[in-house]
């Protein structure tokens, strides 16, 4: 009885994946279009500024006012249109939400914040935002799509210009083998 089941479930997850990957990406794309481009230098900084507070409150064990403070700096990161401030307010929201309890809804929210780096890395042709990205859907366990994330690595590395570039992405595909291949063998994958 489990084999049939659990067969249909493997068969699944691709379409699964690729329906939620497929969301995501409309999800990016409209907060991305409806956000105020500003392409200055206090634009592309302010997250920084804003992160800061959001760990100063962290320390205070504020965590609504942490979160309130949350939603500033990302608001911030995307008016940046660049990736690192998106890789950043993913991260900051994941330890929030470990912090306060909401653990699925920052994962959630990280998920779609990685998503938008990577876009954003991609077509700036930042290797660095791309791995970066990939890092933290590896962080979130979301398998295909780090597998995706190092298929775009592969991409950005081949126009770069950077010798190393293509060194970085195998290094990178690596580890993560290596680390999905010892969670496998752990129990940890379905």
């Amino acid at each position: 009885m489990e084999g049939p089941s659990s067969s249909r479930w493997y068969r699944a997850l691709p379409a699964t994946l690729a329906a939620t990957l497929g969301l995501m990406l409309l999800v990016v794309a409209v907060v991305d279009t409806f956000a105020d481009h500003a392409l200055g230098t206090e634009a592309q900084i302010a997250w920084k500024a804003r992160l800061q507070r959001v760990d100063d409150a962290l320390a205070r064990n504020d965590l609504a006012g942490a979160e309130m403070l949350w939603r500033e700096a990302y608001a911030a990161a995307l008016k940046s249109r660049h990736w690192e401030g998106m890789v950043a307010v993913g991260d900051v929201y994941r330890r929030l939400g470990e912090r306060a309890g909401f653990h699925e809804t920052s994962d959630a929210k990280a998920r779609e914040t990685y998503l938008a780096a990577l876009f954003r890395a991609r077509s700036q042709g930042s290797l660095e935002g791309v791995l970066r990205a990939a890092q933290g859907f590896a962080d979130l366990g979301d398998h295909g799509i780090v597998e995706q994330c190092i298929r775009v690595a592969r991409s950005v590395a081949a126009r770069s210009r950077d010798p190393r570039a293509e060194d970085r992405v195998r290094i990178f595909a690596e580890r993560w083998a290596a680390r999905a291949l010892e969670a496998d063998h752990l129990g940890f994958v379905p």
